[in-house]
């Protein structure tokens, strides 16, 4: 499946605030999420590489002991098995790439 409609992907909000489109690459996991004003991700790690690419608004991130608020075009990087957590500060848009594939986010299969 070398094209991708993302608009045409069932949506699923494997957390309360985060709904999402998710899709696989043969080795990459991606996720288009709408993220509810003061939603938030608690502090977590996994082995996976994820890098976050905020579209519109504003994210609160913090990965191991930088917090950063990235807005409209900026990008973060979670290296593998790093602490991080995610507040919407505003209704906001992103894109978060996993490396190697996950099978689930948030309990929910992808």
């Amino acid at each position: 499946m070398p094209f991708i409609n993302v608009a045409r992907l069932k949506r699923k909000e494997p957390k309360k605030g985060w709904r999402g489109r998710f899709f696989h690459s043969e080795t990459m996991t991606f996720a288009y999420y709408d993220i509810a004003a003061g939603a938030s991700l608690h502090s977590h790690s996994h082995a996976n590489d994820e890098v976050w690419h905020v579209i519109d608004g504003e994210l609160e991130i913090t990965i191991g002991k930088q917090t950063r608020r990235i807005g409209a075009g900026g990008a973060a990087v979670v290296p593998p098995d790093t602490k991080h957590s995610v507040r919407a500060v505003v209704t906001s848009r992103a894109i978060v790439a996993d490396h190697p594939r996950r099978d689930s986010i948030g309990g929910i299969d992808i």
